[in-house]
């Protein structure tokens, strides 16, 4: 497959990462030479210095024979003109990262007939993925497949939780009440992850992730020490894109939503079009503000303003004035991992998100859903599983299958099932994986 890659900025350069570890032809296009001089030094592509939105260019690498056209610049019009014009000019398929709410909402608009294939918004993914916390507060990472039947958990191993000390096996073994596989462990101050095996011993601070159907994300709880608490009363720091995105979502539901934003005309502005939310023009670093505002009543601190070290700093007042739930927004992403050292539930990034949410439309195997749990370097793939693919050959124990990877579950007639050596996947079935970059391919073979 070849892929074309418009933009090497943060998420250019996180996209081609992951898809280095593809048999790939994968070109990056920017007029930055010192960012195309980056990716060169660090990443298996090829890099060409010019302009995407230039016929010339765009024919000079061969776009009419390109499977996808990936245009994620830091400027939507921009995004918007290579994709209408890579279209015409032969590629296959393509994408382009917008962020006007106006061109992503509007019903009237068909972006294939223009030649996108797929539009991708940054912040919408970041407020549909603060939403998603939230409902899940005992856990700092969520992924949930086909409306909750399946779920992906990450939590904190803390003092209380009641299997550490124990093996994989053992804590299988002593909570057999509980549905849950073991898919990922991240010790405390490691940057490995690693597929536990059934000697895998669980200890304090470890990064633990679970695979679970729904009836079972409450009793998991007491197995990590992190008890489920309900959360109504919400502060977003920050009237970002993202903050006014995740007050629209958030107010809608179940939550009391108050925004703080420092800028006197923008606060002003927000206020007349946010209804159901309380916006408040204040500094948000102002601890004196914080305190008038009640943030010792404020079940989740949302800080999501332009600047992460604000971000963090003001999320770890939240936490000292009693906060359970604190969220925060980085640009950096190797700031990513250490959400749990610092102190804070978790750390979010759009970039990251961005890229992938992109990712997925470059797998093969049919896979209908990929993603990212934001504190491993892994993903999680769900696929449609077809008549006579290798997969439903066998038992899974005797299934020739990575020791980089693990089944996480099936979906099949409705319900979230385990997946343990004696299970049988059949023809219909939607199965998700976890596996570690290296073994992504291995993985998709079965599915074939």
């Amino acid at each position: 497959m070849k892929i074309i890659i418009a933009g090497a900025g943060d998420v250019g350069f996180h996209l081609a990462k992951l898809l280095s570890y593809e048999s790939q032809d994968i070109f990056v296009i920017d007029v930055d030479s010192e960012k195309l001089n980056y990716l060169d030094s660090h990443l298996d592509v090829i890099t060409f210095n010019g302009d995407a939105t230039s016929v010339q260019t765009l024919m000079d690498i061969n776009i009419d024979k390109t499977d996808l056209l990936i245009a994620i610049t830091h400027s939507q019009n921009t995004n918007f003109a290579i994709a209408v014009i890579g279209k015409k000019l032969g590629a296959k398929k393509t994408i382009a990262r917008l962020n006007n709410p106006e061109f992503i909402s509007n019903p009237k608009i068909n972006f294939k007939e223009l030649g996108l294939d797929y539009v991708i918004s940054p912040e919408e993914l970041a407020a549909q993925e603060i939403k998603t916390l939230l409902n899940q507060s005992a856990f700092n990472d969520s992924i949930s497949f086909e409306n909750g039947l399946l779920n992906m958990l990450g939590s904190t191993l803390m003092k209380r939780a009641t299997i550490l000390n124990l093996s994989v096996q053992q804590a299988k073994k002593k909570f057999s009440e509980i549905d849950f596989i073991t898919i990922a462990v991240k010790k405390q101050g490691e940057s490995q992850t690693i597929i536990p095996r059934g000697d895998t011993i669980f200890e304090l601070g470890d990064e633990v992730y679970f695979s679970c159907p729904k009836e079972s994300i409450s009793k998991l709880h007491k197995l990590t020490g992190n008890e489920a608490f309900a959360v109504k009363n919400v502060m977003i720091l920050g009237g970002s894109k993202i903050g006014v995105k995740s007050g629209h979502k958030l107010c809608q539901g179940k939550y009391n939503v108050k925004l703080i934003e420092k800028n006197k005309d923008k606060a002003f502005n927000l206020a007349s079009k946010m209804q159901n939310v309380l916006v408040i023009q204040g500094d948000g670093r102002d601890l004196e503000l914080l305190e008038e505002e009640n943030i010792r009543e404020m079940d989740a601190f949302i800080a999501v303003t332009g600047n992460s070290e604000t971000n963090i700093m003001s999320c770890l007042v939240a936490k000292s004035k009693g906060v359970k739930k604190t969220i925060a927004l980085v640009e950096n992403m190797d700031y990513i991992n250490i959400s749990q050292t610092i102190g804070i539930d978790t750390l979010i990034n759009k970039k990251l998100l961005a890229a992938s949410e992109i990712f997925k439309h470059v797998r093969q195997g049919d896979v209908v859903a990929l993603a990212n749990l934001k504190h491993v370097d892994a993903e999680v793939l769900e696929f449609n599983v077809k008549p006579n693919s290798i997969v439903t050959k066998s038992l899974l124990k005797d299934i020739k299958f990575t020791r980089n990877a693990v089944f996480g579950g099936v979906i099949r007639d409705g319900k979230g099932l385990m997946t343990f050596g004696d299970f049988q996947i059949v023809a219909g079935d939607k199965a998700v994986v976890f596996c570690l970059p290296d073994a992504i391919q291995d993985v998709e073979k079965l599915f074939k």
